[in-house]
């Protein structure tokens, strides 16, 4: 069995992504790990190259920002280092510049990973999801955060990147079929100093919407606060072995504001979440068998 992992990053340094922290968590599960480095205005690409890893290959692409509504130019890339991973690979392990899997699923995942090799019916695995918000000890707490997302996908040289990478796709717009594996992925998107997530906030948003949208809400894109969440919860558990030194290096203060009154579709939504694990009408962007 052949496993690859791969990601794609540009501008790590100036928008603070964990990517170092993202790739040494999936290192451990792979034979080869293919990273996608898009042209930067800052050290990422010496900083991939840092990590010093021989299973590490990195090839250099040049982002096509023209593709810009729905986040179409991550997709773009993801096909990209998609397209690079070894031909005898058996199982491709995708993680984002954000995300940072933990060590505990190490043991679900390889034996997932072997007990499906012949089964092509399996086309890929869903991998669990905690979203922290403002700081490594808040998770968000509403229906808005998506529970569960295809990262592992079987090689078959037709799967390809949906939308704004979010997930993956075969043939015409076909959802994947997919077993879910007891892992967690750990996404700290929204964890960062206020003014670094100002910055990726007036960066990215560019990638979802058209000139005529960023002229109509340009005052909303230039700010930012914590305080957009509507629900929060402490997290009790424990972050990956590789967050460690990231999360010492904390050098700012959060302080939740009081969370809004959910919609009572919501609130109906997460006692049903929290009570029965029941989640009705929620989207899937896959099919689990």
């Amino acid at each position: 069995m052949f496993v690859s992992g791969f990601t794609i990053v540009r501008n790590a340094l100036k928008f603070d992504f964990p990517i170092v922290e993202a790739i040494r968590s999936v290192l451990p599960l792979v034979d080869e790990f293919v990273v996608a480095v898009g042209n930067s205005e800052d050290d990422t690409l010496a900083l991939i190259q840092s990590i010093n890893n021989p299973k590490i290959r990195i090839i250099e692409t040049v982002w096509d920002d023209s593709l810009r509504e729905g986040g179409k130019v991550l997709a773009d890339e993801t096909n990209k280092v998609l397209a690079a991973l070894s031909p005898d690979s058996d199982w491709g392990i995708y993680i984002q510049g954000d995300e940072v899997l933990h060590e505990d699923g190490y043991p679900a995942i390889r034996s997932a990973m072997k007990k499906y090799l012949q089964d092509t019916a399996v086309e890929g695995f869903v991998l669990k999801y905690r979203h922290f918000w403002g700081s490594y000890e808040y998770l968000g707490d509403s229906r808005q955060w998506y529970r569960r997302e295809v990262r592992i996908i079987r090689n078959t040289g037709k799967v390809y990147s949906y939308q704004d990478a979010q997930g993956f796709r075969k043939g015409e717009n076909e959802k994947l079929n997919v077993k879910e594996i007891d892992a967690w992925m750990h996404h700290y998107g929204w964890v960062k100093r206020p003014d670094y997530q100002l910055e990726k906030r007036k960066n990215f948003v560019k990638y979802w919407n058209s000139d005529n949208w960023m002229q109509r809400n340009s005052a909303k894109v230039n700010q930012f606060s914590y305080d957009e969440a509507t629900s929060l919860k402490r997290f009790e558990g424990t972050h990956p072995e590789v967050m460690k030194e990231r999360i010492s290096r904390v050098d700012w203060e959060f302080k939740p504001a009081k969370s809004s009154k959910l919609p009572i579709q919501d609130r109906l939504y997460k006692f049903l979440a929290e009570k029965f694990d029941w989640h009705p009408f929620e989207y899937q962007n896959f099919e689990e068998i």
